[in-house]
């Protein structure tokens, strides 16, 4: 049988290598939905049998994907993932997205577009090119004769990847869209959304000057592991942040990026060809991070968990007083009850980047307190008796740190209809849980008392009744009667 075999496929060998390509063929544009090139006239819908991730685009590498995302069950997000690990590393607009259906559809007329059933135009490159492909540094770009009129490494989401410059014209941007970071004239910086900053590094110049007239400054994830600051296209940063991988041997598996957290920490990630590994952190303390315990929360290093300022309120998830803002200063003047808010005062504590903060010097702690108490715009001050230092808080409060100092004082402001209903709420639960405790207790005990009745044959009238007049001088009631005289 097998001489019978090879005599057959060498009999018709040309007749079978033909018919074998054509099936490798088949099957390999069967198994492959994607493509590395968009040209005029393509059009994809998302499908109903799609879990998470429908690939639409390909870079010639196959570690990146174009494609439609789903989130929350019904809405899509159009983006580039890392294939081996779905990590999504840039979303075309992370402030809205597109319903999942066969209705919604993308497609190149010169332009990558995204849009609806009724033609609503979600998201656009608004170009004029020939086609859109994929880099294997997962870069998008839509190009005409070769030359980039569009790409996504211009319009950044929350991450930056290695060989991506973030200049001072772009922000990264958290996911919950609380914290950003951006580029000042020679240092980086992490902010709140209110514009606070809390955390900055400036340029330390340690391997090139930055020079005024020469432009801004950008700065790059190098792939020899460190985030890098540069002011022109030499090779040499301005500013190294060395990861923990850094001058380790680069090989073709791994890979770097930077990403802005929700929890305000920008951190840097290295994939060692299976896994994603924490490689960097600019805030490496919790205390330190913005909101690290919520609205007028208290964080103390080398203590787990977090309290309040406010002793007599329980701390929760997000915070301990609700995060009211609005105008602090009421109809009926500056400072008291009548403008707004109450008063809550706090010993050993600090502002956790008050290096970051702008202060003034006064006499004394009432003085400070004044400062604030006559700025409607002012939500706290902080009081250093040791170096006279008063620092003003101009947005709602976030998180304190904790130091055991007593020379350091907290004056802050909470909004009436903010604390005040969480601390009634937490009341009337509590009240609520006593009286329905005590509730189940009484009929618990009731019903115990009814079956040891019963099993001791006791009638409910014997139990009852105070019985005959003679029982009254029974023996047993004299001697409690005399014993009580």
């Amino acid at each position: 049988m097998p001489t019978l075999m090879f005599n057959m496929f060498a009999t018709h060998q040309p007749r079978f290598m033909v018919v074998l390509f054509l099936s490798i063929e088949i099957i390999t544009l069967r198994c492959s939905s994607t493509t590395q090139e968009l040209h005029a006239g393509f059009s994809a819908t998302p499908e109903s049998s799609t879990a998470s991730f429908q690939a639409v685009l390909s870079d010639p590498s196959g570690n990146f994907s174009l494609g439609f995302l789903r989130m929350n069950r019904n809405q899509l997000a159009l983006a580039i993932l890392h294939v081996a690990s779905s990590e999504p590393f840039w979303v075309a607009n992370p402030t809205r997205a597109a319903s999942w259906s066969d209705t919604t559809r993308l497609f190149f007329n010169g332009s990558l577009v995204l849009s609806d059933s009724e033609t609503r135009v979600w998201w656009s490159t608004a170009t004029n090119g020939d086609r859109a492909v994929l880099l294997n540094t997962s870069n998008l770009q839509v190009q005409a004769q070769g030359s980039p009129l569009w790409e996504s490494f211009d319009f950044p989401t929350n991450t930056i990847v290695q060989g991506q410059n973030f200049t001072s014209k772009m922000s990264l941007l958290s996911s919950n869209g609380l914290y950003s970071l951006r580029l000042g004239s020679d240092f980086m910086g992490l902010y709140e959304e209110n514009k606070d900053l809390y955390w900055k590094r400036t340029v330390l110049e340690t391997k090139a000057e930055v020079q005024e007239g020469k432009g801004p400054i950008y700065a790059r994830v190098n792939a020899e592991g460190y985030l890098g600051m540069y002011q022109t296209n030499d090779e040499k940063p301005a500013d190294v942040q060395k990861f923990n991988s850094f001058q380790q041997a680069v090989t073709a598996a791994s890979f770097l990026f930077v990403r802005m957290e929700p929890d305000g920490n920008l951190k840097g990630y290295y994939w060692d060809g299976s896994n994603w590994l924490t490689n960097y952190q600019a805030i490496s303390e919790t205390c330190e991070l913005p909101r690290s315990c919520g609205s007028y929360g208290l964080c103390t290093p080398g203590v787990s968990g977090c309290s309040c300022l406010d002793n007599q309120t329980r701390f929760e998830a997000g915070g301990c007083f609700n995060d009211v803002g609005g105008e602090l200063c009421g109809e009926e003047g500056i400072g008291g009850r009548e403008s707004g808010y109450r008063v809550l005062r706090r010993t050993g504590v600090e502002p956790p980047h008050k290096e970051l903060l702008s202060h003034v010097t006064t006499s004394s702690l009432a003085e400070c307190e004044e400062v604030c108490e006559k700025n409607c715009s002012c939500w706290g001050a902080l009081y250093n008796n040791g170096t006279g230092f008063c620092y003003m808080l101009d947005s709602p409060i976030g998180s304190m740190l904790g130091t055991g100092d007593a020379t350091k004082v907290g004056y802050f402001k909470v909004k009436k209809g903010g604390g005040e209903n969480k601390r009634v709420w937490v009341r009337v639960a509590v009240v609520i849980t006593v009286l329905v405790v005590v509730g189940i207790i009484v009929v618990g005990t009731g019903l115990c008392v009814r079956r040891w009745k019963r099993r001791r044959g006791v009638k409910e009238e014997d139990w009852a009744s105070p019985g005959p007049y003679k029982n009254l001088g029974s023996a047993s009631f004299r001697s409690i009667e005399m014993s009580s005289r």
